[in-house]
């Protein structure tokens, strides 16, 4: 293996080279590996009169194996073995006897590093959209808790010391800020929504919550009719001249969390012939407000 690998590395040398390794005192397997280069330059090859010649055309020569910086990196890897052949048990103050190969082999009893690792338990200090207000307990996954609760000061863990101090340190006043941990979250939905109010061309009519709802319900939010609040000047049509005006509308949710919601309306005729022309992405364009200080 050694004398097809040396072969092989001779081939690969140019001829004004190969005289130069042998004359230095240096093999081709040295050249491959690389180690020529820290023989070359000691002091014990700095009077040889070809050394000099010779690193010359080693540093213009193609680096076979040249040595790359390594990244040592500590991994959390964990890997519960057992020896396949145990050893001989052996008696107080005697000589632990010789093992031999058979003693080295082992066979995988777990792999700890594709287990899924439990929830993390942990105390939130603040409250936090989509998790919980202050105070709260909650179980996470632990990239989760660790990354984007614990890192940036938002939880702690969950301990016995914990517990009592943030029991009694609990905030009443944020709760009543917020209904629940997803309340603001459904704010910012409602209120980055452009919602199409389409009322009839041909027949008169008044903006009602149901018509509000039944938009929402379309869009798909469900919302009850108690908890629409209109603008308090009526809007009539049809009035083309309302066609695409924007309007906002207030949707109140669990009783605390109020939402500005953005309307605009748009005509529709049951007959085709006296439709208005299809405008294509208009929640993207400009709208004028339907009243000066909507």
């Amino acid at each position: 293996m050694l004398g097809k690998f040396a072969t092989g590395v001779s081939a690969l040398l140019t001829r004004s080279t190969v005289p130069l390794l042998q004359n230095a005192g240096f093999t081709p397997k040295q050249y491959w590996t690389g180690t020529i280069l820290n023989h070359a330059s000691s002091k014990k090859y700095q009077a040889h009169s070809g050394t000099s010649k010779l690193l010359g055309v080693l540093s213009t020569g193609p680096a076979l194996c040249a040595a790359q910086p390594l990244l040592e990196q500590q991994t959390r890897n964990t890997f519960v073995l057992k020896r396949r052949t145990p050893p001989n048990l052996y008696k107080k103050n005697q000589k632990p006897g010789k093992l031999r190969g058979r003693h080295f082999v082992y066979e995988l009893v777990e792999n700890r590093t594709v287990i899924k690792k439990p929830n993390l338990e942990v105390i939130l200090t603040a409250f936090v959209e989509g998790v919980g207000a202050k105070g709260d307990v909650v179980s996470l996954k632990p990239n989760v808790a660790y990354n984007q609760l614990l890192l940036p000061g938002l939880a702690v863990y969950k301990t016995p010391e914990n517990l009592a101090k943030y029991a009694t340190e609990k905030d009443e006043t944020e709760k009543e800020i917020h209904s629940s941990a997803y309340a603001q979250r459904t704010v910012n939905k409602l209120e980055s929504l452009i919602l199409a109010v389409v009322m009839n061309k041909d027949h008169p009519w008044v903006i009602e919550p149901w018509h509000i709802r039944t938009a929402l319900r379309k869009a798909g939010y469900y919302v009850p009719t108690e908890a629409i609040e209109l603008p308090a000047t009526p809007i009539t049509g049809p009035d083309l001249l309302k066609q695409n005006k924007e309007f906002t509308v207030t949707i109140t949710i669990n009783n605390l969390e109020k939402a500005r919601v953005r309307c605009r309306i748009h005509h529709w005729s049951t007959e085709p012939s006296n439709r208005l022309p299809y405008v294509f992405e208009h929640w993207k364009q400009e709208a004028e407000p339907l009243f000066g200080g909507a």
